[in-house]
Formats: C-alpha cells, sequence, structure tokens
C-alpha cells in the first residue's frame, strides 16, 4: 500500500465518524441534507459551506479533523476549506441528496491539485453509512431521463417491493394509490417540503406537486426515524425546487393521442349467463366493450426562478395544465352507456426563500393540485355500435385543494439548530347533479318485470342515487418543532409534531325527494331474501311468484368530524465506535377524534413507539455497510368512520312486489314485504360517544424488523440484500351484530334499550368490552371475549427479501435491478380490503360479525410473491439517450364470496362469506391472477444546436400491449337467496393498454 492509499484508507475511517453524527439532520420525510466531511491535521480549522443562493455557513474542523454542517437546504454548494482565514482548497457544484449526508473530504498537498474541484457521483462514496432506514431517492435529473408517468405514485412504483394497488384505489388528483411492504394502500403519508398532506378522511393520498417542480422525491419502504409517524406502510416526501442566484426558466409541453393508445379488452360474464329476458339474445355473453373507448392528454408545464434580491431573497414558481378528454362505453345494462367527458389537472407551486442572515432561513411554500370533471351521457345502439342521443349531463365534480407553509431555520450555534414549520392545507370534493333534484333515481332498470313494461325498461332523468352537499372539503393544519443538538459523539434531536384536521360537510344523502327505488329480481322466488333481516320470500306476497321485487333506499349521512393527533419524539444518534452508529427513538402520539357534535369518542394516548437502528461499516471505508432496524407504528384513524359511528347517519332498505311501473319506471300496485330494516341499525339516531368504540379502544399499530446489508462490487456496481418482517398487532374495525351484544347483556340480566348502536368501533380479533344503554337509559358494560365475538386471531403478516444490483451513472448509463421475494398474509388487509374494492376504513364486511370471518384468513388481496424490477438509461452521445423501466409482478390471490353451506345468509350479508359451493373457499385457494408485466422505454434528443437546452421526447408505455386483470368480481351468487352471479370472475381492474407520449422540453 502506497502512501496516498494508506492516507485515503485512514480519513476514510474516520470520516465514518462525522457523517454519522451527520445523520441526526438527515431523517426521513426531511427537507435538508448534511455535508461533512475529514480534514488532514494542520491542513485548516474552517470550512465555508455556500449554497447557490448565497447562505454561508461557517463550521470549525474539530481535534480529530472532522467536520459537520447539518440541516441544509437541498441544493448546490461550493465548499472551501480555510485555515487562519485563508482558502485552502475549494470543491464546487457539490449536491445533496435529502435525507442524507454527503461527504466532501480534503486531501493533503502532495496528493492533490489545490484548484477547485467539482464533486461528482464518481468521487462521492457509493454507500451511505450514516443510513438505518430503507429509502429510495429519485432526483430531478433521473425524472427527466425516465420513462415514468406524470405522478408521484408512479415514481414510487420504482421502490423495492413497491406494488400498485390491485382494488383500481385512486388519490382525489388522480393517481393510483400504492401498496407498500404488504399494508393497505391507504396506510401511507404524504409530505410537500415536510409538510404532511395526507388525505385526513380516507388516507387515500395527498397533495403532490407538478411533476417539473420537483427536485427530489425520496420513497421510504420501513424504518424511519421517532421523528415521523402515521404510517405503517410507506412515505412519500417530495422537496420541491427554489430559486437561486442564478435566473432559470424552462417549459414542457407533451401529447398522449388517442391514435397512439391500443384498445382495451372488452370484459364478457364469466360465470354464466344473465337471466334478464332479451339480454342474452342480444349481446350474448358480452358485458363492457371497452375497446369502443379512446381518450388523449396533453400536458403543459412551465418554470421560472432568480433572486430577488442575490444572496438574500429567491423565489420559484411552477404552474401545470393536464388536460385528459375522451370518451367511454360502459356496461350493456346501462341505462346510458356512452358517456363523453372531461378532466382538467391544474397544479401550480411556488417557494419563497429569505436568508435572513446567514444564521436564520424563512421559507414560504404554496401549492395546490385539483382534478375537475365533467361529463354528458348518452344512449347508444350496441347492435350498431353508435352513438345515441343525449340522455342528460353527468355529475360532474372538483377535487383537491391547496396549501401554504412557513418553515424556519436557525443555526443558533455551531451544535444547536431550530427548526419550526407550520402549515394549512385545503380540500374540496364538490359533486353537483344535474337536472331536477326532485326527481327519484331508479336503479337497475334491466331487472324490472317485462310483462309491466312491454320489454323496454322505464327510469327517469336522474342519474344519480346519492348526492353530497358543496360545502363537502377537508382541512389540516400541521405544526412541527425540533431542536438539534450536538454533544461529542452524540446528536440528540427532540420535539414535537402536531396535527388537526376536519372534515366538513362529508357524507352523502339520498337525491330526489331523498329515496331511491332499486329493481331486483331473484332466481329463487321460494326462498327469503334476507333471513338476517327478517325478509321473506317473494313467492309468499303478490305479484312475486316470478321473483320480481323492489327495494326503496334512504341514506343520509352528512357530518362535521375532526381529530388532533399529538406528538413529542426524542432521537439519539450515537457513534458508539468508529465504525458503529446506533439511532435510538422514541416516539410517543395522542390521537383524539371528535364525532359531529364536536365531542370526543376516541381517545389514545400513551402510544410509546421505540425505534432502534444501527449501521456497521464492516471495512471502515464505506465500502460494505451491514445496517438494521426495529420499530413499532401507529396509525391514526381517519376521519370517515366518524361520519358512521359518529353521526346521526340512516341507511335503511325496505322491500315491496309490485303490480306495475309507471311510465317514469317508479314502482305501483306495492305490497309491503318488510319494514324499513337496517343491516348496522341505521335509523337515525346520534349515539353516545361512549357508546361508539368499544371500551380503552387501541390504535392500529405494527412492529417492524429490518436486516440488510449494501456493498461494493469493483469500482462500478453496488449490490445488497434486506430482509423485512412486519406483523400487524392491532386494528381497529366495526362490528355490527348486535344480536349477539344482546344475547351477552341478557346472561349478564340486562335488558337493551331501543336506541343502541348496531355498530361499534372495535380491535378487531381479540376481547372488547360494549357500553350499552340499558331499558333504563343507563351506561352498562357488556364485555365479549373473542370466541363470544366468533372471532379468529387479528393476522396480518408480511415477510419480504430485496435483493438489489445498481450501476451509479458514470456519465455514460445508469442501472438498477431489484428482485422481491414476499407473503403477506392473514385475515385482514388493513384500511384496505382491495379484493373487495372497499377503499376505506371500516368500509368492508371484515370483523362485522362472525361469520364473515369464518375461514378469513389466507394469501391478501395485495399479495405479490415474486416481483422483478429494472431501469436505467444509456447516454449513446450527448444528443442521444435511451431510457427503459421493467416491472414483473406475479399476481395476486383470487377470492370467492357465496353463502354458508345450504346458501344460508346468517348475517344478512348477501354473497359476503368465504363459502362457494358449500365449501370452504380462504383468500387465495381458488388460484392466481396472471402475472403483470409492465414494460416503458423512452428516447430523448437533445440537440447540440440549441446547447442541449432543448430536447424532443418519445415514451412508450406497456410495450407489450399487456392487459393483465388485477381485480375479478368476487360474489359468487347475485344475492341471498342463492342466484347464480354471471359477473363472478369479471374482470373490474385491469393494466391500462399500451400508449406513447411526445414531449417537448426546454430547459434554460
Amino acid at each position: 500500500m502506497n502512501k496516498h492509499e494508506s492516507m485515503i484508507g485512514r480519513n476514510q475511517l474516520c470520516l465514518l465518524i462525522a457523517l454519522a453524527l451527520a445523520s441526526g439532520g438527515a431523517l426521513a420525510q426531511s427537507t435538508t441534507g448534511t455535508i461533512a466531511g475529514q480534514v488532514p491535521a494542520g491542513l485548516g480549522d474552517t470550512v465555508s459551506i455556500q449554497s447557490s443562493t448565497g447562505l454561508v455557513r461557517q463550521v470549525p474542523v474539530d481535534s480529530r479533523g472532522r467536520y459537520v454542517a447539518t440541516q441544509l437546504p437541498v441544493g448546490s454548494y461550493t465548499v472551501t476549506l480555510k485555515r487562519g482565514g485563508e482558502t485552502v482548497q475549494t470543491r464546487e457544484h457539490v449536491g445533496l441528496r435529502v435525507g442524507a449526508a454527503t461527504d466532501v473530504s480534503f486531501s493533503p498537498p502532495e496528493t492533490t491539485n489545490l484548484a477547485g474541484i467539482n464533486v461528482t457521483a464518481s468521487t462521492i462514496p457509493p454507500i451511505d453509512v450514516t443510513g438505518v432506514d430503507s429509502r429510495t431517492v429519485v432526483t430531478a435529473e433521473q425524472l427527466r431521463r425516465l420513462p415514468l408517468g406524470y405522478s408521484a405514485e408512479a415514481v414510487a412504483l420504482l421502490a423495492p417491493g413497491a406494488a400498485d394497488n390491485t382494488g383500481g384505489f385512486h388519490t382525489a388528483t388522480g393517481g393510483s394509490l400504492v401498496s407498500f411492504g404488504g399494508a393497505g394502500a391507504n396506510e401511507n403519508a404524504y409530505y410537500i417540503n415536510g409538510f404532511n398532506t395526507t388525505d385526513p378522511l380516507k388516507s387515500e393520498g395527498g397533495i403532490t406537486l407538478p411533476y417539473g417542480s420537483v427536485e427530489q422525491e425520496e420513497i421510504y419502504t420501513g424504518g424511519y426515524s421517532a421523528q415521523y409517524g402515521r404510517s405503517d406502510g410507506g412515505v412519500i416526501n417530495m422537496v420541491g425546487k427554489r430559486g437561486t442566484n442564478e435566473w432559470h426558466f424552462g417549459a414542457k409541453a407533451s401529447w398522449e393521442p388517442a391514435s397512439s393508445r391500443a384498445a382495451a379488452t372488452d370484459l364478457y360474464y364469466e360465470n354464466g349467463l344473465p337471466t334478464t329476458p332479451g339480454q342474452v339474445e342480444q349481446f350474448g355473453s358480452l358485458y363492457d366493450a371497452r375497446s369502443k373507448g379512446s381518450y388523449w392528454v396533453t400536458t403543459y408545464d412551465a418554470y421560472l426562478g432568480g433572486p430577488l434580491v442575490k444572496d438574500k431573497l429567491f423565489f420559484f414558481a411552477s404552474a401545470e395544465m393536464a388536460k385528459e378528454q375522451g370518451n367511454t362505453l360502459g356496461t350493456v345494462t346501462s341505462t346510458a352507456p356512452y358517456t363523453s367527458y372531461r378532466y382538467e389537472m391544474p397544479k401550480w407551486y411556488a417557494k419563497v426563500d429569505w436568508n435572513i442572515s446567514d444564521n436564520h432561513i424563512l421559507e414560504l411554500t404554496g401549492a395546490s393540485s385539483k382534478r375537475n370533471y365533467s361529463a354528458d351521457n348518452y344512449y347508444y345502439d350496441y347492435d350498431n355500435y353508435q352513438r345515441g342521443d343525449l340522455f342528460s349531463p353527468a355529475t360532474s365534480t372538483k377535487r383537491g385543494g391547496s396549501l401554504w407553509t412557513a418553515k424556519y431555520t436557525g443555526y443558533l450555534t455551531d451544535d444547536l439548530t431550530l427548526t419550526a414549520m407550520y402549515g394549512k392545507l385545503k380540500t374540496d370534493d364538490y359533486s353537483r347533479v344535474p337536472g331536477d333534484p326532485g326527481v327519484v333515481y331508479i336503479g337497475s332498470p334491466d331487472l324490472e318485470n317485462p310483462d309491466l313494461n312491454g320489454g323496454v325498461p322505464r327510469y327517469t332523468s336522474q342519474t344519480a342515487s346519492r348526492i353530497n352537499d358543496p360545502g363537502r372539503g377537508n382541512r389540516t393544519t400541521n405544526l412541527r418543532v425540533s431542536l438539534e443538538y450536538r454533544l461529542g459523539d452524540h446528536t440528540l434531536t427532540a420535539g414535537i409534531d402536531n396535527l388537526t384536521a376536519a372534515a366538513l360537510k362529508q357524507g352523502f344523502l339520498s337525491s330526489g325527494p331523498g329515496y331511491s327505488w332499486t329493481y331486483q329480481h331473484t332466481d329463487n322466488p321460494g326462498s327469503p331474501l334476507n333471513t338476517g333481516l327478517g325478509v321473506g320470500a317473494t313467492a309468499d306476497f303478490p305479484n312475486g311468484q316470478d321473483g320480481y321485487y323492489v327495494t326503496q333506499n334512504v341514506y343520509y349521512r352528512v357530518a362535521n368530524v375532526r381529530t388532533t393527533e399529538r406528538a413529542q419524539f426524542i432521537e439519539d444518534n450515537w457513534q458508539v465506535t468508529d465504525r458503529l452508529l446506533l439511532s435510538l427513538g422514541l416516539r410517543d402520539d395522542q390521537f383524539t377524534n371528535y364525532n359531529a357534535a364536536a365531542q370526543a369518542y376516541i381517545k389514545q394516548k400513551n402510544q410509546w413507539a421505540p425505534r432502534l437502528g444501527f449501521a456497521w461499516d464492516v471495512a471502515g471505508d464505506s465500502s460494505f455497510k451491514v445496517f438494521g432496524n426495529v420499530g413499532r407504528y401507529f396509525l391514526a384513524s381517519p376521519l370517515e368512520p366518524a361520519l358512521s359511528a359518529g353521526s346521526s347517519s340512516i341507511q335503511t332498505t325496505q322491500y315491496f312486489t309490485y303490480g306495475g311501473i309507471g311510465a317514469d319506471g317508479t314502482p305501483t300496485d306495492l305490497t309491503q314485504m318488510s319494514g324499513p330494516v337496517s343491516a348496522n341499525s341505521n335509523f337515525g339516531q346520534l349515539p353516545d360517544p361512549k357508546t361508539v368504540v368499544s371500551k380503552d379502544l387501541k390504535a392500529m399499530y405494527q412492529d417492524e424488523y429490518i436486516l440488510g446489508f449494501s456493498k461494493t462490487l469493483g469500482s462500478d456496481w453496488v449490490y445488497g440484500a434486506k430482509a423485512t418482517r412486519r406483523i400487524l398487532r392491532s386494528a381497529i374495525d366495526d362490528f355490527c351484530d348486535l344480536d349477539a351484544i344482546v344475547a351477552k347483556a341478557a346472561e349478564l340480566g340486562i335488558t337493551l334499550g331501543s336506541n343502541n348502536n348496531g355498530c361499534h368501533l372495535i380491535n378487531a380479533g381479540t376481547s372488547n368490552t360494549f357500553i350499552v344503554s340499558d331499558e333504563n337509559g343507563q351506561l352498562r358494560e357488556v364485555p365479549m371475549t373473542r370466541q363470544e365475538l366468533g372471532f379468529p386471531e387479528l393476522k396480518r403478516n408480511y415477510y419480504a427479501l430485496d435483493l438489489f444490483m445498481e450501476h451509479p451513472f458514470d456519465g455514460k448509463w445508469y442501472g438498477r435491478f431489484d428482485y422481491t421475494f414476499s407473503r403477506s398474509y392473514g385475515n385482514s388487509e388493513g384500511m384496505t380490503q382491495s379484493d373487495v374494492q372497499s377503499d376505506g376504513p371500516q368500509e368492508s364486511a371484515d370483523w362485522d360479525n362472525g361469520a364473515i370471518m369464518a375461514w378469513s384468513n389466507g394469501d391478501q388481496g395485495n399479495d405479490h410473491r415474486h416481483q422483478f424490477k429494472a431501469f436505467g438509461y444509456y447516454q449513446f452521445t450527448p444528443e442521444w439517450m435511451v431510457s427503459g423501466t421493467v416491472r414483473l409482478s406475479s399476481g395476486q390471490p383470487k377470492v370467492c364470496l357465496g353463502l354458508y353451506p345450504g346458501n344460508v345468509d346468517p348475517a344478512g350479508y348477501g354473497s359476503s362469506y368465504h363459502y362457494c359451493d358449500g365449501q370452504p373457499t380462504p383468500p387465495g385457494s381458488t388460484g392466481r391472477l396472471p402475472w403483470q408485466r409492465q414494460i416503458d422505454l423512452g428516447l430523448r434528443y437533445a440537440p447540440a444546436f440549441a446547447a442541449h437546452r432543448l430536447a424532443f421526447h418519445l415514451d412508450v408505455f406497456n410495450l407489450l400491449n399487456a392487459q393483465e386483470v388485477t381485480n375479478i368480481t368476487p360474489s359468487y351468487y347475485r344475492d341471498s337467496s342463492g342466484s347464480p352471479n354471471p359477473l363472478y370472475g369479471t374482470a373490474r381492474v385491469s393494466q391500462a393498454p399500451r400508449y406513447a407520449r411526445f414531449s417537448v422540453t426546454y430547459d434554460y
């Protein structure tokens, strides 16, 4: 070993200490990075760090030759080593990666040229030995090069193990939700510049930035610090661009023409043919002629950034407008299946940075993302595939919202840093139903008795069964304050993380006169329609011998509800030895949920979440890291459950047979089969908040265990592996078997009153104590064991092994390859149930009663055993670049839900039990869906005559036009009478067809 090599080795070994200490300021969901390094003895005494915005920090070199500068805004820096105030060496164009430490070390004079040196990727250690978490960071440069959809979720799918949700769930602004590590697709957290933008109602995504405004996107898949919580899935953290001392501007225009989009595959009945007279003769087994639909998309984006006052005040602003326009052809049973629609998706982002002084920074951020929809519905001639006359304008919607935040950073001393951030988010969820609001809605007119309508379905002009209040929306405020102190080998951080969210006028109510009609038919008129609700057989009533009946449906659920979520945290990043870093953290969360009367009905406190991580630099030269993490993560209950559990909701159904049908489709000559019935006893009473939830309700939480390594392979590659284990310890769901509570209360000598709830929020899969009102109006406790509730133990287990190889960009090419073997199994997917397309907490039938949970243990709907991912780009010449992403994923399990043996419906839930043809069918026992293949390719040409600032792009998505099914209809029967469901097994969600995108960009 020569002297130069020896010196480098010692420097890298000592540098580990500095980088490790820096990790305290480089944590999950942050907006900052760290610069740290080693200085040979006597070469310098201070380091000056100057950003492209003129911010200057002076940090000392300690007795061991190390220096650290934490909490630096992401950007470009010049790092200068000084001695006695005179410049010794300079490193220019040092780029920071969010949440990471960047090594900028200095060399003895005899081993380097003292002139300015540009730090490039090849001179930065390939492995960050200070990281104890699991994350993927995608930079703005990579976003420009890779063929990706213009959404935060499309970028997040690059992360190992991340999978597109299988239920077809989307955010308010159109992004397809992502499932991380076996968790439900709405158990993630979203951040913009450190502000939590997660949807508070159902946790379905959050507000995101315009694509061209993203400086870096950080995707966490586990192991993040005690400073952050409220997620047990993944985290999408977006850091926006900022202005600098140089003016920059640019624009983008992209087109996705309809002519470049392949036709979607048609859908057919997969379980026999429908029994509706005339339908088979006219359409055969065709269910949905999706191939007749088409659409196009255009996106325009522009930005401008620069100094308002050089070195002091800067701004960056961008705007984006995307439009999607086209038509869809719905099912053959639809009254007006042809829809001509239009989406407008405006986004904007603005940021002001003020360097008050070198020790005080103020950042102001504003952002908005919205999605507006309008459409017209038309009649359609399926025989000739021709559009007919206008039926009615469709319901128009406006979703999304805007935020603003203010963040202060104070470098109070060289070792003490204070940060404080406050912001507000306002989102709207407005829909407008066209036409006469007093007209009643007629559902399923294709199931009308053809002897009473002349064989032609009759219906009104009403297009919506439910409407909402025009003022519907959400409000969120988030306050974060933290204090970081460096004390020897420890970096200590403590602070608060407080969030308040409110849902305003959320929910729905029946359109028209306050109710709707739905026509139905049973193939077994001699069998009861719903034994659990006491609804008899149609044959026992006049005009019911042929199985035709109608229901009157009343729905009202509109309320204002809110939640407060507070947390305190403390963390110590401790460099135990030169090679071993420990990250020790503790977080305490408190959650309080309020009902429609502003009464607290959930109070959860003292929820201690320990986090322990380590990083071991095995060789001492940043070439081989072993890391691990153990942590507990609590999840607050979203606001949506309060709309049922904490409001005076009405949801009733009344059954009738009928002897006539009016010209407008309303039934006449009615014979009542039942009074208003409600499977969950929703008859319009606001419950006592103490009776809404089981006593001492625990929050949903999960334990996570991670162990992995990363290692260099030669000078060009990095490879590694990571094992993950996640165990769901507690979950909240609703229990709606009031009869079981009544029976247990009777055993205890308690007679319940008439005003008790039909549903209670409980801890699933364990014992619960219910607070009920007796016949005298007194509150009484009714304890029930798990066995008395008829439940199995709660189970959601996930394990995974991730393998990767990465070739950092060397000026010519970049590539990364990932393989994930995983399994997600149990009897609860979490806050979604993708196989039945339940996209919100407590919306599915799971845990409503014991019968539903029989044979429920199996592979979950988001289980993908094998995932292969590859992405990268190759620079042929300065003008030409090719890029690509490949995702191969094994199919998720099929599911079959039916009736108990003998076609029994014990709970009145219809075809919702894990039995088909009288046999148990746990999830995954009926097979799996096909593998999904997604290959996307890109080509970029940046001509030299425009200094490579102008570029032309061609991206082709789903090159092989694979349209594999990702979700099927799970109900084996059509109703509780055992009528076969011809749609069982029919696709509900599948991969999008192949399409091309043409873009032109200019960046100055």
